[in-house]
């Protein structure tokens, strides 16, 4: 029996999913979480097997939860299942230590195998997210300029680019909006902007804008 934790803050999500998994007998759904604070909660707590976690919750969320998961809970496999289509969340979350990534899409016809693979101790990644990874190593230097961010400046660019505002972003990163500012002020060094609608372009440019929950 593959004991799972699912973790999304959408009610109708979580419902969805749970409809998707009654059919399958090797897979029980023991608890939730609607937050990052809870999904540590039951990391810490235990007695599960795969954390299915998306990727835009409030509180602790994105890569850098998926490190701190990592940290706590070495041997947890984590699957992600995100509105994001892009490959670079991909790369960024498995780099971090997700062993799965799986858009919601995708879910109703794939989210069975998937758990079942991520269970097993196998990665379930798609064609184009391997491609990427496989880039990455080999040509590591690649000049996109938003792969010059770190973890989190991606994760304000994302949320920067997607109509957030600062006071925003600092509330769902619980960071202050100094921090925030700081962030947004290095990623357009870094990239060689002066404005938002310069990150803007390039993200619509770059397919990097992926609908984000409020």
């Amino acid at each position: 029996m593959i004991r799972i934790v699912i973790a999304d803050d959408h009610t109708i999500m979580r419902e969805g999913l749970k409809r998707i998994l009654d059919g399958a007998p090797d897979i029980d759904i023991v608890g939730e979480a609607v937050d990052g604070f809870e999904v540590l909660r039951h990391v810490r707590q235990g007695g599960f097997d795969l954390l299915l976690l998306d990727l835009s919750m409030p509180g602790r969320s994105g890569v850098d939860l998926i490190r701190q998961i990592r940290s706590e809970a070495p041997k947890l496999n984590v699957l992600i299942l995100t509105m994001h289509e892009e490959e670079q969340y991909a790369v960024r979350a498995i780099r971090a230590g997700a062993q799965g990534y799986l858009t919601k899409e995708s879910a109703g016809t794939q989210l069975v195998g998937a758990i079942r693979k991520v269970a097993s101790g196998r990665p379930y990644i798609s064609t184009e997210v391997a491609e990427q990874l496989a880039l990455n190593i080999m040509m590591p230097n690649e000049s996109l300029l938003h792969k010059q961010l770190s973890d989190r400046e991606f994760e304000v660019f994302s949320l920067l680019v997607s109509g957030k505002s600062i006071t925003e972003i600092a509330n769902s990163l619980h960071l202050s909006v100094k921090t925030v500012s700081t962030h947004k002020t290095r990623i357009m060094q870094k990239m060689g902007m002066s404005s938002l609608s310069e990150m803007v372009q390039y993200a619509v440019a770059h397919k990097l804008l992926s609908p984000f929950k409020s």
